[in-house]
C-alpha cells in the first residue's frame, strides 16, 4: 500500500541525521536567571528575558488583577467586542512611552510583521530587505505580494543601489530591517537606512523587538537610541522579550496605525489579547518609565560576559549586544557543547540552520538583568571547562 505521509519519516531522518531535529527542554518554573529545566535547576543563558520582569512581583499582581475586574479573555476580535478600555489604555501609554503619535496592540510580535506589511505594499510596489531579516518580516513581504529585493547586511549602500536600481519599476517601495538581529547581536545602522529611504520617498520600518527594553533612554528602543522621533515611519515591536509577557506592537505616526487599524488582518480576523497579559504589559512600562537600573544592569552584565568571552578565545562574532553568538559552525558539535553546558548546571541551547546559515550553528547566550555577577563567573567557567573539553579553544 502506498504511504502518503513516506515523505514525513525521510525528512524527520534527515533532520536527526543532520543533527537538526528539534527536541524542545521543558521549563518546570518560570523564566529567570535560573530556571528548573528537565527536572534540573540550572543557570539560564536561553530566554529573551532581558530585563528579568517575566517572574516580577508587579507583573504577575496586575495580570491577577485584570482577571478578576476583566475575566479571563475578551472573547472577540479586537474590531466587534474585543477592544476592552485596558487596550486602549496600554496603546496610549505605548504611544508616550515610545515618543510616537499613535500605537497598536496585537496579539504578537510575529503576526504584528504580517498585520503591517501587506496593507502598505502589493503586487505593484517593492520592499527593500536586509537579508538577516527575522522569519516574521520574510513572511509578511511574501503575504503583501509585493516583489522583494534583498540588501547586503547593514549594507546603506548597497540598500540605496538597490533602490536606485528597482524602485523606479515599481508604484512605491518600503525599507525593512530588524533593529537589533537576533542571532547575531549587531544593530542596524538605521540613521544610514532613514537617509537614504529619504531620499528616494521610500517608506521605512523597523522590527525593534530585540531593541525595546535594551536600547535608548530606558530600553525606548532603536528610534530613541539614534534620535529618529518623528522621522522614522514605523516601529513593530514585542511584549515577549524584554517586557517578560507577550504581544505585539506597531508604533509610529497616526495617520499610518488608523490606517492599519483598518486593514490589518490579525485585528480583523484574530482574538484580542487577554487582560492578564495586557495588564502585565502595562505593569512593565510602569517599571521601565519609573527606573532605568534594570537596563543599565543587563548592559553591566553584557560588557562583563563579552569581554570574559573573548579573552577566554571563544568567537562571539560581531555582537554589540547582550545578544551573544559563540560560533561554533558544526551543528554536531553545537549540539554537544550545548549538553555538555546543559551536565555542568548552564542552559545554553545550540540553534542551527534554518534558524542560522548552513555551517553557521552556535550557542546563543542571552545576558539578562536577572544574573548576577556570581551568576557570570559560574557561566563563564562552565563555558570554558566544556570549550577546553571539546577542543573549541585551547
Amino acid at each position: 500500500m502506498f504511504d502518503k505521509f513516506a515523505f514525513i519519516d525521510e525528512e524527520m531522518t534527515r533532520l536527526r541525521e543532520a543533527s537538526l531535529l528539534n527536541n524542545p527542554r521543558v521549563m518546570g518554573s518560570p523564566a529567570d536567571g535560573w530556571m528548573v529545566v528537565d527536572g534540573k535547576r540550572v543557570l539560564n543563558f536561553c530566554a529573551n528575558n532581558y530585563l528579568g520582569l517575566a517572574n516580577h512581583p508587579r507583573l504577575k499582581e496586575a495580570a491577577h488583577a485584570a482577571i478578576e475586574r476583566w475575566g479571563a479573555g475578551p472573547a472577540a476580535v479586537r474590531t466587534l467586542a474585543g477592544t476592552q478600555a485596558l487596550h486602549c489604555e496600554l496603546e496610549a501609554r505605548l504611544a508616550r512611552f515610545k515618543g510616537v503619535e499613535s500605537a497598536l496592540f496585537l496579539g504578537s510580535g510575529f503576526v504584528a510583521n504580517q498585520a503591517v506589511i501587506p496593507p502598505l505594499v502589493g503586487k505593484e510596489d517593492v520592499i527593500f530587505s536586509d537579508r538577516l531579516n527575522h522569519a516574521s518580516i520574510i513572511d509578511g513581504a511574501r503575504l503583501s505580494g509585493a516583489k522583494i529585493i534583498v540588501y547586503e547586511h547593514n549594507d546603506a549602500a548597497d540598500c540605496e543601489a538597490r533602490i536606485r536600481e528597482h524602485l523606479p519599476n515599481y508604484r512605491r517601495g518600503l525599507l525593512v530591517t530588524d533593529g537589533v538581529f537576533s542571532m547575531d547581536g549587531d544593530i542596524a545602522p538605521l540613521d544610514k537606512l532613514t537617509e537614504v529611504a529619504a531620499r528616494h520617498g521610500v517608506m521605512t520600518m523597523v522590527d525593534d523587538a530585540h531593541g525595546e527594553g535594551v536600547l535608548g533612554r530606558n530600553g525606548r528602543g532603536i528610534v530613541d537610541h539614534f534620535g529618529l522621533h518623528g522621522v522614522f515611519d514605523i516601529e513593530i515591536g514585542t511584549f515577549s522579550k524584554a517586557f517578560g509577557v507577550i504581544g505585539g506592537a506597531i508604533a509610529g505616526k497616526k495617520r499610518v496605525i488608523d490606517y492599519i487599524r483598518q486593514k490589518a488582518r490579525p485585528m480583523l480576523f484574530s482574538s484580542a489579547t487577554t487582560p492578564a497579559d495586557t495588564a502585565a504589559c502595562l505593569a512593565a512600562i510602569d517599571l521601565l518609565e519609573e527606573s532605568g537600573e534594570r537596563v543599565t544592569r543587563l548592559w553591566e552584565n553584557t560588557r562583563l560576559f563579552s569581554a570574559a568571552m573573548r579573552k577566554m578565545g571563544f568567537d562571539v562574532g560581531a555582537s554589540s549586544t547582550p545578544i551573544v553568538p559563540v560560533m561554533l559552525g558544526d551543528a554536531a558539535l553545537a549540539k554537544r557543547f550545548s549538553q555538555a553546558l546543559f551536565d555542568e548546571g548552564v542552559f545554553a541551547v545550540a540553534i542551527g540552520f534554518p534558524t542560522v546559515p548552513q555551517g553557521k550553528a552556535r550557542i546563543r547566550v542571552m545576558n539578562t538583568a536577572a544574573h548576577s555577577p556570581e551568576d557570570l563567573e559560574t557561566g563563564l567557567a562552565a563555558f570554558e571547562r566544556v570549550g577546553r573539553a571539546l577542543g573549541v579553544i585551547a
